[in-house]
């Protein structure tokens, strides 16, 4: 089966509000990793030596490559990534293969049949 791995990388306010639609488009499960820091174009600005930064989160969706792009373009529109700065990105990369997702494999057979 061809997969893509999506990667969103987004506050840890809206991670959950990201996930959901990323479910509606065809996601059918995530991998989270909380609790990271990054920095974006300007570094945020710290009080007494404190990190200002927000947390963020990492979430991980394989997916299949057929809906990869809607997903993307879903967990854009969710995160809000073009209308608010800092707000998150999110990515794509193809894989060669993968393991352990038997159980996942139906569900993502029927949501591409059409457009294989």
């Amino acid at each position: 089966m061809n997969l893509k791995l999506i990667m969103a990388l987004v506050s840890n306010d809206c991670a959950t509000q990201v996930m959901d639609a990323a479910r509606e488009a065809g996601a059918t499960g995530a991998t989270v990793i909380t609790s990271v820091r990054g920095e974006g174009l300007k570094p945020e600005k710290t009080f007494l030596g404190l990190d200002l930064n927000a947390q963020r989160d990492v979430l991980l969706f394989l997916v299949a490559a057929p809906k990869a792009r809607e997903i993307l373009e879903t967990i854009a529109s969710a995160g809000k990534f073009d209308e608010v700065p800092g707000s998150g990105i999110a990515f794509q990369v193809a894989i060669e293969d993968a393991v352990g997702m038997k159980t996942q494999l139906p569900t993502l057979l029927h949501e591409i049949e059409e457009e294989v």
